[in-house]
């Protein structure tokens, strides 16, 4: 096949190409420039010139041609506007999952030509067709499987994606980036976010949203604690470094018409147990469930998978009821729905229905 591989300079998407290579595929590699690492170089050190030499060190050794697309436009349009406007009214978004929708099997598709029969990367994941659907399914590795944040993909998009590591866990990716001796074979995984590389989510907000001062609030009292730099700094469940003693204090609630955050000690205490919520904009990958099916979620990426039943209110709106209790849901976070290994689709969180302010 002719396919087009997304390259990072990371070691999963160096080991799926080697992989696809080893396979004998027609392969060219694009490297994806994004706005973000000029606009807020001066943040910090800026990882892109690291990352292409990397990827080209890679391409050259694998013998495969590599190509670097430019994308700012459409970050900024398709990812990075969303991320800010979600933030600044008080919801907690997940710009990966929109960056693998609309940009990594979206706009770049819709870059490159339409010889490519598919698009590989790196990701933790598998595609499997039965009966003309394409299904997303989860991979051997718990930890590692990244289906959460691939859940938005629509089939004619997953009729294209091609996932080489579907069948490894990351300690045989690691065997063979080795075995394959990669000139990135020692490095680290990234863990940011997908447009920021290595700065700080907290720098870009306060970049593009400033500082707007006001009360961190006890939640069991009332009482002010201190003064915060502004609500969207602030995420629900999160334990932060405060500098409040006593503690360690969590992120259990937030009021952004007050710009007020309320903390607390006691984060599993019963007045903050929360184990319904609201779903809408779905996006059912294969076949929408039906009201009162047994099914799993997961409320973020990670093996934490909870099993849950929805009662849809609407065609695209839902009362989600899972079996357990989880004090991180927060509004605008995704919740992505399974059927065993199966990711049937996501959503996202309208609102949590009991517990918190």
């Amino acid at each position: 096949m002719k396919i087009a591989v997304l390259v990072s300079g990371g070691v999963d998407s160096s080991v799926a190409l080697r992989l696809l290579k080893d396979q004998g595929h027609d392969l060219t590699a694009f490297y994806l420039k994004i706005w973000l690492e000029d606009e807020l170089s001066f943040l910090g050190e800026c990882p892109w010139e690291e990352d292409l030499s990397y990827a080209k060190a890679v391409c050259e050794q694998a013998g495969v041609p590599l190509e670097v697309i430019s994308l700012q436009k459409e970050y900024w349009d398709r990812v990075v506007s969303y991320t800010i406007s979600e933030v600044k009214a008080g919801r907690t978004p997940n710009p990966d999952i929109l960056c693998n929708q609309r940009v990594k099997f979206g706009a770049f598709f819709d870059k490159i030509s339409p010889e490519f029969e598919k698009v590989a990367t790196g990701h933790y994941a598998r595609v499997e067709e039965k009966d003309g659907r394409y299904l997303l399914k989860m991979t051997p590795d718990p930890i590692k499987d990244q289906t959460y944040f691939l859940s938005h993909l629509s089939q004619a998009q997953l009729s294209k994606a091609l996932f080489p590591l579907g069948e490894y866990n990351k300690g045989q990716v690691r065997e063979l980036a080795q075995r394959f001796d990669l000139p990135n074979k020692v490095r680290k995984d990234s863990q940011g976010i997908c447009f920021l590389g290595k700065l700080k989510f907290d720098e870009f907000l306060k970049y593009h949203l400033g500082e707007l001062p006001g009360d961190i609030i006890e939640f069991e009292t009332g009482k002010k604690l201190k003064e915060h730099a502004g609500f969207w700094y602030y995420t629900i469940g999160q334990r932060r470094g405060s500098g409040l003693g006593g503690g360690p204090w969590y992120v259990v609630a937030k009021d952004p018409e007050k710009n007020v955050v309320y903390m607390s000690k006691n984060y599993f205490s019963k007045d903050k147990f929360r184990d319904e919520f609201v779903v809408s904009g779905f996006n059912w990958i294969s076949q929408k469930p039906k009201t009162g099916e047994q099914l799993q979620v997961k409320l973020r990426h990670g093996a934490q998978i909870y099993n849950c039943k929805l009662d849809f209110l609407s065609e695209d709106r839902a009362l989600v009821k899972i079996d357990e209790q989880d004090q991180g849901i927060a509004s605008g976070q995704f919740a992505v729905f399974y059927k065993g290994d199966e990711c049937v689709g996501s959503g996202v969180i309208d609102e949590s229905l009991n517990g918190g302010k």
